[in-house]
């Protein structure tokens, strides 16, 4: 990664940052139709300052961005994308996934891998900043095998987090692999190289984590729905478990899964996050499903 991309990277991440806040604020206040100085206030900026950042970020202004806050795009994408996703899943389960321009293969642990919680793997790791805010990566000969966002709780229960099912593996930090492979999954060059996620879970998990690689950029679709597709039409509450326990953070995009009403739901990493994720992702993809 060059000095000038490095940068760029970076203040991406303080972006994402100095805006979350007042993210989380309009979530909470947007039926009373916030002005545009009150929310400028909130994050301490000033009108100008504020809306040009917001839209950068977003891609959107904030009265829209409220406008969006009301559910009806979401509505509106939801019902949109099921035709999308029924042309997409019958492939997409027996082919690479693809999010963005980025092709991802998913594979499973060996079974001993799985048993001995990774004694004999090297695994290198790192923190780095994303236009989510910073995350910790991990990734070993075969692949990546870990991407956490850092939430309140703090890098260090991301890391511990990070190496839950992996503790008997040999952990060495290396933040050029982190910035590399950060580079790769936001930046120009995710138009090529293809990344191999090596996943610990379940054959339920496994099969819940590859179905959400087929959700495309600018879709969503519904636990329920989820559910149905991989053969088990009455597990959606076990879907949004395997769904809560996604390892690979952003990578298998477990953001794009929402409640049938329209509602967000829940995110491991903050509903602030995912509401930023889906904001950006649904304003830029919607018109090309």
């Amino acid at each position: 990664m060059t000095a000038d991309q490095r940068t760029t990277l970076n203040q991406a991440g303080r972006d994402y940052r100095r805006i979350e806040s007042a993210l989380d604020w309009m979530c909470v206040n947007y039926q009373s139709q916030p002005r545009l100085s009150d929310v400028a206030d909130k994050a301490g900026l000033s009108e100008f300052h504020f809306q040009r950042l917001f839209h950068r970020w977003v891609g959107l202004s904030p009265k829209k961005f409220i406008q969006y806050l009301t559910l009806r795009r979401a509505k509106q994408c939801l019902s949109k994308s099921q035709t999308v996703l029924d042309a997409t899943y019958e492939s997409g389960l027996s082919s690479p996934g693809r999010l963005h321009d980025l092709f991802v293969n998913m594979e499973s642990v060996t079974p001993g891998e799985f048993k001995s919680h990774g004694r004999g793997m090297q695994i290198v790791y790192g923190v780095h900043d994303t236009p989510y805010s910073k995350w910790v990566v991990a990734k070993n000969e075969r692949g990546v095998c870990g991407l956490r966002f850092v939430s309140e709780a703090g890098i260090d229960q991301a890391l511990v987090e990070l190496e839950a099912g992996f503790e008997n593996a040999q952990w060495t930090e290396d933040e050029a692999v982190a910035g590399q492979l950060t580079e790769q999954i936001f930046g120009a060059s995710s138009h090529t190289a293809p990344i191999t996620a090596l996943v610990r879970g379940t054959a339920f998990e496994l099969k819940v984590w590859e179905a959400l690689l087929t959700i495309p950029t600018g879709a969503v679709t519904t636990y329920a729905d989820v559910a149905r597709r991989i053969g088990h039409p009455k597990s959606a509450r076990a879907v949004g478990n395997a769904i809560g326990k996604n390892p690979l953070a952003y990578l298998i995009p477990c953001h794009r899964v929402i409640q049938r009403s329209g509602v967000l739901g829940g995110y491991r990493w903050g509903t602030p996050r995912k509401l930023g994720m889906l904001t950006r992702e649904l304003t830029v993809g919607f018109d090309n499903l």
